[in-house]
């Protein structure tokens, strides 16, 4: 017989700890986007190939998709805080050698290496939180502010980068994460309980294998489609990526100690909650992406200034999670997701609609998706924490995270393929003699102005920024199809669920307790 895990109000070290937590949850979101405004300086100092700037840009977040999964269910074998810890010295060891690199080879390897130490990082903090926090309410709130940390470190990134490229070098952008590290590695041995799968059941590494090389292939395949449209390459990849994680189902179905449970993708809890952060990243990595050179090139923002200006879409964050924490014991699962979904929708119908109609109408927009994001992240990773049974908390956390990676690839190759070809269309209709890279990006419509008359120049970029503005509109409203679309499934796949996360039926199985 099953019994339920002991809810106990979380005291004062509990909150602390999860201040703590909250730390590596920020850094590894903000590296993903940090490299943005560094990217002139590194390239000029370290003069990549193409081929290995690309990588460059690309493999940490390949790398920390690959072995989210992976990283998760180790934490749940060996121990959650122990993975927390070894994640916090390869991070920060990774963190040096990007910040003395002097070769491009060097810097690959240790962007590579931050993409280790990051997947160990991201899972250990939601399953500990798991751990920590056993009264649902306070677990919600407390998902809430990891919600916060880890969406918004994308928005941070920038601006931190942008602050301290003011006065540093771009290596600053990297030692930053030095003394956060130094923190995490005195100070959570004791405040933060160690736990882990009672069982301490083997580890599957051939599936570990399978999902790390289906995740790289389905991920570098949404990326090469935006990149260079739909080539052989993208396909192969794709294909290679379906087939390795059918593989990768299969081997978890017969496998004694599976890396994660399969069946607990047939409580629609779980999937929904997986599908509902799919789509969110999505629409976060997909606005973001054409936001920010919206920003820059077209309204000629600096990189610290187009990141200042988007602090408000932080508080539409922050606004989304403190919704979900205060409503979710009053109110369905299935129209709270929902209505965030459609919030994010009406968002993206705001973009679109005010794209051409300045800055402000625009972050308005992209402030109401993110209060959308807010809402769904929180109650999509509170479900995942609450329907998976402790033992395997760190395997769910790996998925959910997993899930939001692909998310991201898919927003990034999707909404920025539309816009793109939008792009490339109306500069062909509004300026039939434009080619080169004036037709393939706004912000080599921009350089090519520089070198050109003033109306020749002029007429160039009133071209290219109308037909950017259109093909983010366009893409805007693609964004809204798709989470009306998420949010009709969400309704039905949810609508049995009564208020409040923890239902009936949806319990977490099992006895394991946090150990000091």
């Amino acid at each position: 017989m099953h019994t339920t895990t002991p809810r106990r109000r979380a005291t004062g070290r509990t909150w602390i700890g999860l201040s703590l937590l909250l730390i590596p949850a920020l850094l590894v979101s903000m590296d993903l986007s940090v490299l943005f405004v560094a990217a002139p300086a590194i390239a000029r100092d370290l003069d990549p190939s193409a081929t290995q700037w690309l990588w460059m840009m690309d493999v940490y977040g390949f790398v920390l998709a690959g072995l989210l999964v992976t990283m998760g269910s180790l934490g749940d074998r060996l121990g959650r805080r122990r993975l927390l810890l070894g994640g916090a010295l390869a991070f920060g060891a990774a963190s040096v050698l990007l910040a003395v690199a002097p070769t491009a080879e060097l810097f690959l390897a240790g962007r590579a290496l931050l993409g280790v130490g990051a997947a160990t990082l991201a899972p250990s903090t939601l399953s500990l939180i798991r751990a920590m926090f056993t009264d649902p309410v306070q677990r919600r709130t407390a998902v809430g502010f990891w919600t916060v940390a880890f969406t918004g470190g994308a928005v941070i990134g920038p601006i931190i980068g942008g602050a301290l490229l003011e006065f540093f070098a771009w290596g600053a952008v990297f030692l930053i994460n030095l003394p956060f590290m130094a923190l995490l590695l005195l100070a959570a041995p004791f405040l933060l309980p160690e736990s882990r799968n009672p069982a301490g059941a083997a580890f599957d590494l051939f599936g570990a294998a399978t999902s790390l090389t289906a995740v790289l292939g389905l991920v570098y395949a949404a990326k090469r489609f935006v990149e260079y449209g739909a080539d052989g390459t993208a396909a192969l990849a794709l294909v290679v990526g379906l087939v390795l994680l059918a593989a990768f189902v299969v081997r978890q179905r017969r496998a004694e100690h599976p890396l994660i449970d399969i069946s607990l993708f047939t409580r629609p809890a779980f999937t929904a909650s997986v599908a509902g952060n799919t789509v969110v990243a999505f629409a976060v990595a997909g606005l973001g992406l054409l936001a920010f050179t919206f920003l820059q090139v077209v309204h000629g923002l600096s990189p610290l200034v187009a990141a200042l200006y988007a602090l408000p879409t932080i508080l539409g964050t922050v606004l989304g999670a403190a919704l979900a924490s205060s409503l979710a014991d009053r109110i369905r699962p299935a129209r709270l997701m929902g209505l965030g979904l459609l919030a994010g929708a009406a968002g993206f119908g705001l973009v679109g609609a005010g794209a051409d109609s300045g800055i402000l109408p625009f972050l308005a927009g992209y402030t109401v998706v993110t209060l959308g994001v807010g809402v769904v992240a929180t109650l999509a990773n509170t479900l995942v924490l609450a329907t998976a049974p402790p033992e395997r908390a760190g395997a769910a956390a790996g998925v959910s995270e997993t899930s939001t990676e692909l998310g991201a690839a898919l927003g990034i190759a999707t909404l920025g393929t539309i816009a793109a070809s939008l792009y490339r269309s109306g500069v062909e209709r509004g300026l039939p003699e434009a080619g080169g890279a004036a037709l393939e990006t706004v912000a080599g419509a921009a350089a090519t102005a520089a070198h050109l008359p003033e109306p020749q120049a002029r007429d160039l970029l009133d071209t290219a920024f109308a037909a950017y503005t259109s093909g983010i509109a366009t893409a805007a409203l693609t964004g809204a199809a798709v989470l009306t679309a998420v949010a009709v499934l969400v309704l039905v796949a949810l609508r049995r669920l009564p208020a409040g996360t923890e239902a009936p039926g949806t319990r977490s199985l099992g006895t394991e307790r946090p150990r000091a």
